[in-house]
């Protein structure tokens, strides 16, 4: 890894590794640095949402991929904030009350099915699954979290890694990441 290029923002990989397109970084953290100081227009808005599911190209000689999503998470957590004492502000706070008690319950309605029956199994008998055990214990944690207050840290949500399995194995990839963007998106509104 190459720290050393003057006048980048992030820690470079070596010339010949893959990490993140400088450029397609560089104009992101523009514009969200603008639409957060000044605002923008609806058709360039940049909300927490829109942070969480930034995905950049792999280039060779590109930014850490590590530092670079560090550094989203940071911002993700300040439009969150932002987002959440715009709608305080707005509607007070029982509406940001209601919300979040709405959020929970769509959430807790998944989380409370039997484990092992939580996430929907993938149709093709080779189609890349996560290991059923792996996602249950993370499920596990997130009750603990929304029905008795245990601590837990939205960074193990965002880390969290599975093991990979097959077809009917394990659970659809794509849903158990469309229902933890949700789990994160509340996460971040109430810490």
């Amino acid at each position: 890894m190459d720290s050393a290029r003057q006048g980048t923002p992030f820690a470079r990989v070596a010339h010949q590794a893959y990490g993140y397109n400088v450029r397609q970084v560089d104009r992101f953290l523009t514009r969200a640095q603008q639409h957060y100081t000044v605002g923008g227009s609806q058709g360039d808005s940049v909300t927490s949402a829109v942070v969480r599911s930034k995905i950049f190209a792999p280039a060779r000689g590109g930014y850490e991929p590590r530092a670079v999503d560090a550094a989203l998470d940071r911002l993700e957590d300040a439009f969150a904030l932002r987002e959440r004492d715009d709608l305080i502000e707005s509607k007070g706070q029982d509406a940001w009350l209601r919300q979040i008690g709405r959020q929970a319950a769509v959430l807790k309605g998944r989380l409370n099915r039997a484990p092992g029956e939580r996430f929907r199994r993938p149709t093709g008998r080779k189609a890349s699954a996560y290991n059923v055990e792996d996602v249950d214990a993370l499920c596990g944690k997130l009750l603990g979290y929304l029905d008795n207050s245990l601590p837990l840290s939205v960074d193990v949500v965002r880390r969290s890694v599975f093991r990979g399995t097959a077809g009917s194995e394990g659970y659809e990839e794509a849903q158990v990441d469309a229902f933890l963007d949700r789990v994160v998106e509340l996460m971040t509104a109430i810490d």
